[in-house]
């Protein structure tokens, strides 16, 4: 089982991409496969953000126990 990367490794990969994107010197299929892997890192990154979102949300209450603020 392959190790998950981090947020912020992950977000370093989208930067990169973007960034060989932006400077326009990459042929058409390059930039396809490459705006694919972007994709698939923005929805990695968003779930992620998600479920920090989700997680922040939650407040402990006196007792201890969690309280959902949704």
């Amino acid at each position: 089982m392959s190790k998950q990367k981090k947020f912020e490794e992950n977000l370093a990969d989208l930067e990169q991409i973007v960034g060989r994107l932006e400077s326009g010197n990459i042929a058409l299929e390059d930039a396809l496969t490459e705006f694919q892997k972007g994709m698939k890192l923005s929805k990695e990154l968003q779930e992620t953000l998600n479920q920090a979102e989700k997680t922040l949300v939650k407040v402990m209450q006196a007792d201890g126990t969690e309280m959902d603020m949704e």
